[in-house]
């Protein structure tokens, strides 16, 4: 059973939240059970030389595997990209390819989405040789309940509790996300190594206390920016869609790469803009990130600039920053939960300081949990 948790905000997005440690190791160690059934259907698929990997869902989902495609191809030597339904239903002609076996991993909060259910049904259209995993945390959605019903799927159910309530996803990124570095990088990613992240996610929480006192201070922000190197970019730009999900767009968010943000869009920082630096653990890329950090505190535009790291030096002591709490070393694709954990806890204070309801953030209904309004057009060659 899950274990209870408390909510002082009285919200299911702080529940969510809180549950995520606890949530990760329910979903590894099930996986550990689905593993000799799962291995049957990956096996011969991971055989063929020029199968294509494409992790893809909408929004956050769609962030998922950005944050993670990079680090995984790397790993494993597997051709895995990232892109999102949203551009499969779009321009299936651009990345559907029918000469190339295809394992299409979809990432589904309900599962009820009409970008997700589309993509599926587009590739199975174009793909002569397709098949899918589609990674989803409603049992009563769509995209599990046909994949139960198809010869070329196999469905992975998250804990029940992973189905957010809330408006935005919390739980239910982070855990298809651990969920899916561990079906492919089982020797780094698995039920046992990622108690780590799961107790030093846990430290964090409990530092974090009752969340009143904030997380990067509070001010009278006007505009918040992310930033980070490789798949911690994708984290930033998760990060800044939890504050424009919650503050209802209240609270402008950009995100970018430390480098890239010299390209223009550190034009956008004036002195109501915290910048907060997402800093690598691998030493060449950290140096990157360091770099910035310096020449934003040097120009002192921003209100505050706040590096978030595992580990400090004279750069990042210099100035604002939130250190982890102790553990072994992490790589980036561990890291990135700790981040996360500090985004979606400072997305929802900021909301409550402006007086928005965390879990129905869009009073007016223009924006809804499940996304409304999209029209499938059917394909035709």
């Amino acid at each position: 059973m899950p274990e209870t948790i408390t909510s002082v905000t009285g919200t299911w997005t702080e529940t969510e939240i809180r549950q995520q440690p606890a949530s990760w190791i329910r979903s590894l160690t099930n996986l550990d059970k689905l593993r000799p059934a799962l291995d049957g259907f990956l096996t011969p698929l991971l055989r063929k030389k020029n199968l294509r990997i494409v992790l893809t869902g909408a929004g956050t989902s769609a962030f998922i595997g950005d944050i993670i495609a990079p680090w995984l191809s790397r790993h494993t030597g597997l051709n895995i990209s990232a892109v999102p339904t949203t551009d499969l239903v779009t321009n299936p002609m651009d990345y559907l390819n029918a000469a190339h076996p295809l394992l299409l991993v979809s990432f589904a909060r309900s599962g009820n989405s009409p970008e997700s259910l589309a993509a599926v049904n587009l590739a199975n259209q174009l793909v002569p040789e397709c098949y899918h995993l589609p990674i989803t945390c409603n049992e009563a959605g769509s995209l599990y309940q046909n994949a139960l019903d198809s010869d070329n799927a196999f469905a992975l159910l998250m804990p029940a509790e992973t189905h957010d309530r809330g408006f935005a996803m919390t739980s239910s990124i982070t855990t298809m996300m651990a969920s899916c570095l561990a079906v492919f990088a089982p020797d780094t990613i698995n039920s046992q190594t990622f108690r780590d992240v799961a107790d030093r996610c846990r430290a964090i929480l409990d530092s974090l206390g009752d969340f009143r006192s904030g997380v990067f201070g509070y001010e009278p922000w006007e505009r918040i920016v992310y930033l980070g190197s490789g798949g911690l970019q994708s984290a930033a730009r998760e990060s800044a869609l939890k504050v424009l999900e919650l503050t209802a767009g209240k609270l402008a968010a950009f995100y970018d790469s430390p480098t890239g943000f010299r390209h223009g869009p550190k034009s956008l920082i004036n002195a109501q803009t915290l910048v907060v630096v997402f800093v690598s653990s691998h030493p060449y890329t950290r140096q990157y990130d360091l770099d910035l950090l310096a020449e934003l505190r040097r120009d002192g535009e921003a209100m505050r600039v706040v590096a978030v790291a595992a580990e400090t030096d004279e750069l990042i002591a210099a100035g604002p920053h939130i250190l982890l709490p102790p553990a072994r070393p992490f790589i980036d694709m561990e890291q990135v939960f700790c981040f996360l954990i500090y985004a979606q806890v400072f997305a929802l204070t900021q909301s409550l300081s402006i007086g928005n309801t965390p879990d129905t953030p869009s009073a007016n209904g223009t924006v809804n949990r499940v996304v409304q309004g999209v029209v499938i057009h059917p394909w035709k060659a």
